[in-house]
């Protein structure tokens, strides 16, 4: 499926990104009373970070991906699973049934949507009380060595920003006049990863990807260039996985 935003080179570099905190899905699944056995439909799914730690938790998934090589890694990673089931489709039209789910997710994927038309696209597919939540993995900028990257993207990119994967989600879902009281909720990942694996992870950032335009090479062979002078197999990255979850009016 055509979009404005195509994945489908950044695909295998999206399975080197890390897992969503245990700790804040776990907070999630408690606040808005999902268990084993709930319908969750899975929106953006990519490579299926999001879809597996719903189906370890023996969730029914139905994820939900545009891009065919994305879904096809993604689908390759949950294949194990007999109640994950994969379709093409977007934020804005998954192409399911009105209210089946308990809660719908976006995972690292909303900020790629029509916010409007994605609320308003899961407020349909919902349940009566089902949930609606999003997340997004947020590195530690103030970490030494994420800071010294930041400096690196900022030197080619002056006006380099992360858009609305890094803002406050509450005013947007506020507004829309399909959800109740608003809930945020973190956990803390600390991410090891070899320093080619690394290297590889940024070849996925689609953010830096769309700014940098022909200077992405060049930024990732600077990145390249000061993380293998650290001269150690690898290194911890500190995310903090931040979510905001809400209730459907229905």
């Amino acid at each position: 499926m055509k979009t404005e935003w195509d994945y489908t080179q950044l695909a295998d570099a999206y399975l080197k990104r890390p897992d969503y905190s245990e700790e804040a899905i776990t907070q999630m699944l408690k606040i808005a009373n999902i268990f084993a056995g709930s319908y969750v439909c899975d929106v953006g799914a990519g490579v299926g970070h999001l879809t597996l730690a719903l189906a370890q938790r023996k969730m029914t998934v139905v994820a939900v991906e545009p891009n065919d090589a994305m879904r096809a890694r993604g689908i390759k990673q949950t294949q194990e699973f007999e109640a994950v089931k994969w379709y093409e489709g977007t934020g804005e039209n998954t192409n399911q049934k009105d209210s089946c789910f308990d809660l719908v997710t976006f995972g690292s994927s909303f900020n790629v949507t029509n916010r409007v038309r994605a609320l308003q696209e899961s407020h349909r597919i919902l349940k009566s009380k089902g949930w609606f939540a999003c997340m997004w993995n947020h590195r530690d900028l103030n970490d030494l060595i994420q800071h010294e990257i930041e400096n690196i993207i900022k030197f080619y990119i002056r006006d380099y920003n992360y858009g609305s994967r890094r803002e406050d989600q509450t005013s947007v879902i506020h507004s829309s006049d399909l959800f109740r009281e608003i809930h945020k909720v973190e956990g803390k990942v600390c991410h090891k990863q070899k320093i080619d694996a690394c290297i590889e992870a940024w070849r996925s950032h689609a953010t830096l990807m769309r700014q940098a335009g022909d200077k992405f090479d060049s930024i990732i062979m600077e990145l390249e260039r000061f993380l293998k002078q650290k001269q150690q197999p690898e290194i911890v990255i500190p995310y903090t996985t931040r979510i905001w979850l809400a209730q459907v009016k229905k």
